[in-house]
């Protein structure tokens, strides 16, 4: 059937190419017979079932009067053909008139899979093109079948087998059935680097997002061998290290060859790093005048002995462009120019300014997005249609976008315009989920065993708008919390939203008091450059304190804490948040540095008057192969004004967040009465405190790389002094039965009869330690063991601690 189909088509091809060749001999077309049909309409057509015969008529396409020549005829053919209605199609004479007998292709009852259970039906259905209802064509279901054994290869399948089958229903119908043998997962077995000497295979593992297979791999998919991945990972390696100086550096070659024994590719990276190059000098000529060669190197990111950084220099062009767009030059261009010097390893920049194109952006369409609104895309362009076109604020736009997480994949294109100066920008997108359901659980040695279930959606209706609501469930706590930001307040690039909390907490070993907090914040924050940026915030907020005591336990509680007892105190405080952040990865931070200073001012109402600030400086960088070194600094200070007195809610309370190997409020002052009959002594705070660390970290490389384990030494000191609060409570009843003579206890600073006696030191508390740090598949994990080298007698000490969470 199919070989005289075959037969049949090609005598019909020979045939109209025979009276082509007849009719350019002859100098014009001759058709055979004097009756031969003079045009479409009196074509016959036999053979169709389903399709019109005026359809196949209509691709005889001829004027009014027009005979019809053989070129026609072979157009008409290979139309007929390219529908994929027809299996085969034969134009013969009989009788002087022209015939064409079609044999219909069969139509498609429906498409199923078998087989199949690790990729869902319904996404086989969306890759292949066979459809129901539509002609079954042998040429699409082969690439059909080549679609679904890609499939399987992204999933790491390569043993997989599919034969299509195609199943008579009669009347022309067929069910076409793909048979799907999945096969064993082959996955990632081994990555192997040759040729790095600057960076461990452990580290270069790190910059790339494929990993190795092993008994973690029921909770990823990032272990399959994906030739689009791989691709993916030679430019995060030559983004890397172009990042740190390695301007040379290429990939010679990426290799997969399957090990059947461990059921895997092993991947091999061959690799020519070359040496590292510093900044040499640094120039900007401008052929613009008028443009001031100052303002663009103020805004250039690269200096001379710094470590070469492509990073730097294209963050060093987008700068430059903005300052002379600034200056009304609009179509100016800078171009960076590196002369290498290989003899000093250093390359010398220049950046020059041209005029560039006078192009114009006629339009911006946007296309993909199901879900996101198209202003959501706009407003991350810095220009709009009408405005003169820049390259580099193209790519920044489309940096930004991909940043959002928004998207699967985000592409802008150009496409000509409407007149030579006029470009089309068409933006496409693909839209992802960017909602999530998470289930969180934790212990840590303060708040004991800790649940939390939450539900957040950072791209809400669409509107590219962050909403959250979470509660916490735990053995000494419990609580709320809902949160909205609007990341372009009044159409500002500046994030605007608020928050709303309560808050329960139960008296601990740390804590001999139960709390209740509520309240809400009010917060902007304004990039003020792609480093630095300014948090503005107001919070009022309600906390009471419970003490659970009878008059003859007076003696065991503080009498700063009875003082508050039961007592609602109502904050109203305005704030801000300045932070400066050139961190490499915020994650998982290995160089670079973030400062943050931080006030808050209440008194604006409330029952409670004070300045509060606080600083902490960060700061990373590698020292020898992939240790990291990470110092921090720590200050803090709190102080009253007005005629309000600090409260004892008011000071800091500091323990291993400021030291480790000390408990939680285990630092600093503390009310030696409260512990006058043997109990534990209270901590009251302090108004003023500093402290320092340094600690390396390291891989633990004998383990897997996914274990994602690393292990940490560290010193920290600080100290934790200045309480400003009252000894005596005479607005308490009994206070005169409860007096102490605090001259008898040693350290008090108190002298006298009073019912609270405090010890106050400045002295450094300090401390050793080992920790081990773990990016769990459960979340992040830490475990410290410290001993304290220095501390003040009343001090309390807590050798380990351990804190982590979870989420699913």
């Amino acid at each position: 059937m199919a070989g005289s189909r075959f037969v049949s088509r090609l005598a019909s091809v020979v045939g109209v190419a025979l009276l082509v060749a007849v009719g350019s001999v002859s100098g014009a077309v001759m058709v055979p017979g004097a009756a031969m049909a003079q045009s479409a309409s009196s074509i016959v057509v036999e053979g169709n079932q389903r399709v019109d015969a005026d359809t196949i008529r209509s691709y005889f396409q001829t004027s009014p009067g027009q005979s019809l020549t053989p070129a026609k005829i072979d157009e008409a053919l290979k139309g007929l053909y390219a529908t994929g209605l027809f299996s085969d199609v034969t134009i013969s004479n009989r009788g002087g008139r022209m015939v064409v007998s079609v044999v219909e292709n069969q139509v498609i009852n429906r498409v199923a899979f078998e087989g199949n259970k690790k990729v869902k039906d319904d996404q086989l259905t969306q890759e292949v093109q066979s459809k129901a209802r539509s002609p079954l064509s042998k040429t699409t279901v082969q690439a059909d079948t080549q679609r679904i054994i890609d499939v399987y290869h992204r999933a790491g399948r390569y043993d997989v087998r599919v034969e299509p089958k195609i199943i008579e229903r009669g009347q022309g119908r067929v069910d076409l059935v793909f048979e799907v043998t999945e096969g064993d997962k082959l996955g990632v077995a081994e990555i192997k680097f040759v040729g790095n000497k600057a960076y461990s295979a452990y580290k270069l593992k790190d910059e790339i997002t494929t990993t190795e297979t092993n008994w973690l791999s029921w909770l990823k998919n990032t272990d399959i061998y994906d030739v689009d991945r791989i691709n993916t990972d030679q430019e995060l390696l030559r983004r890397f290290y172009l990042k740190h100086g390695y301007a040379d550096f290429r990939i010679i070659s990426v290799t997969a060859d399957l090990d059947r024994q461990r059921d895997g590719f092993v991947l091999t990276y061959v690799l020519e790093e070359g040496p590292q190059y510093r900044v040499g000098t640094v120039d900007v000529v401008s052929g613009i005048r008028d443009v001031d060669i100052a303002d663009l190197r103020a805004a250039l990111r690269v200096a001379p002995g710094q470590v070469y950084n492509a990073e730097l220099v294209e963050k060093s062009v987008e700068n430059a462009t903005i300052e002379v767009s600034k200056a009304g030059y609009a179509f100016a261009q800078v171009r960076p120019r590196g002369d290498r010097n290989a003899e000093t390893r250093t390359i010398s920049l220049v950046f020059a300014v041209e005029e560039g194109p006078r192009v114009y952006v006629e339009r911006i369409e946007i296309r993909g997005n199901v879900r996101t609104r198209d202003w959501v895309i706009r407003r991350e362009f810095d220009f709009a249609e009408g405005d003169a076109y820049n390259r580099v604020m193209v790519d920044r736009a489309e940096r930004r976008l991909r940043n959002l997480g928004y998207f699967k994949d985000v592409k802008i294109t150009n496409e000509p315009g409407t007149a030579p100066d006029r470009i089309i920008l068409v933006v496409t997108v693909e839209d992802q989920p960017t909602g999530e359901f998470s289930v969180s659980g934790g212990y840590s040695t303060t708040d004991g065993f800790i649940g939390e279930v939450a539900i957040s959606e950072k791209n809400f209706l669409g509107r590219g708008q962050y909403v959250r609501l979470a509660g916490q469930l735990g053995e000494n706590v419990q609580g709320a919390d809902f949160s909205f930001t609007e990341p372009y307040f009044l159409d500002y690039r500046m994030a605007a939203g608020f928050d709303l909390f309560w808050k329960q907490t139960s008296a601990t070993s740390y804590s001999q008091y139960d709390t209740e907090t509520m309240g809400g914040t009010l917060r902007v924050a304004l990039p003020l450059t792609d480093e630095l940026t300014l948090g503005l915030r107001y919070m009022l907020s309600q906390k009471e304190i419970s003490v659970s005591v009878e008059d003859e336990l007076y003696n065991d509680v503080s009498w700063a804490l009875l003082e508050i007892n039961n007592e609602s105190i109502i904050t109203s405080a305005v704030g801000y948040t300045l932070s400066y952040n050139m961190l490499d990865d915020n994650r998982n931070p290995t160089s670079g540095y973030l400062i943050e200073l931080k006030q808050d001012f209440a008194g604006l109402g409330g029952d409670t008057s004070y300045i509060r600030s606080t600083f902490d400086t960060r700061f990373y960088t590698p020292i020898v192969g992939d240790f990291v070194l990470l110092l921090r600094g720590q200050l803090g200070n709190v102080a009253s004004w007005g005629s309000e007195d600090l409260r004892i809610t008011d000071n800091f309370f500091k323990g291993p967040d400021l030291v480790r190997g000390f408990a939680p409020n285990g630092i600093g002052p503390r009310d030696l009465a409260s512990g006058y009959f043997g109990e534990d002594m209270d901590a009251l705070g302090g108004t003023m405190y500093w402290g320092t660390s340094a600690e390396v970290q390291f891989p633990l490389s004998f383990l897997p790389k996914d274990f994602g384990l690393k292990a940490a030494v560290f010193a920290d000191a600080g100290s934790l002094w200045d309480y400003q609060g009252n000894t005596t409570f005479e607005n308490i009843a009994g206070w005169q039965n409860n007096l102490v003579d605090c001259s008898t206890l040693r350290g008090s600073s108190t002298k006298g009869l009073a019912n609270v006696c405090v010890a106050d030191s400045d002295s450094i508390r300090s401390s050793v330690g080992v920790g081990l740090i773990w990016q769990s598949p459960f979340g992040p994990l830490r475990f410290d063991y410290a001993w304290a080298l220095s501390k003040e007698w009343y001090d309390e000490v807590q050798e380990f601690r351990f804190s982590g969470g979870t989420k699913f």
